[in-house]
């Protein structure tokens, strides 16, 4: 007799990679918008500083929504909330979230300060914190078969 899957009777909801893939969408972004920012310092095409903050935006807007999957997943899979990692990936997207909102206000200025010094240094920082927060957000998913049925 082949065995049923619990999520095929209806006593849990079926797991959904959703998660993972939104939270794609921020690291790219950012990491991204750190490259065009450099490119910018090298050109002085302002369009590059205008693709910055549409990436820093898109970026945002991501992070928000993944997040929203992303405590979705926690509550539902009690593999994860025994794992103390996923509180340190938490804290790293909270900082991508306040830095890159403050990076966002930096861009939206004129010309080259809209970039130099600051805004490409937050770039940096943002672009490797949610490196830092994709890393440990993929390993916690594999500790804990999280999206796996």
């Amino acid at each position: 007799m082949p065995q049923r899957d619990v999520h095929a009777i209806g006593t849990a909801m079926p797991p959904h990679p959703i998660h993972t893939l939104l939270a794609a969408f921020p690291l790219a972004f950012f990491t991204t918008a750190f490259l065009t920012d450099l490119t910018y310092v090298n050109t002085a095409e302002m369009q590059w500083a205008n693709f910055s903050i549409w990436l820093i935006t898109g970026g945002l807007i991501m992070t928000v929504l993944a997040a929203i999957a992303g405590i979705v997943d926690y509550a539902r899979n009690r593999h994860a909330r025994r794992a103390p990692r996923p509180w340190f990936h938490s804290l790293l997207n909270l900082a991508v979230l306040v830095l890159g909102t403050i990076n966002a206000f930096v861009h939206s200025r004129d010309a080259w300060t809209s970039v130099m010094p600051t805004g490409i240094l937050l770039s940096a920082i943002v672009a490797v914190l949610v490196i830092a927060a994709s890393w440990t957000g993929v390993s916690v998913a594999h500790r804990t078969n999280a999206g796996v049925a």
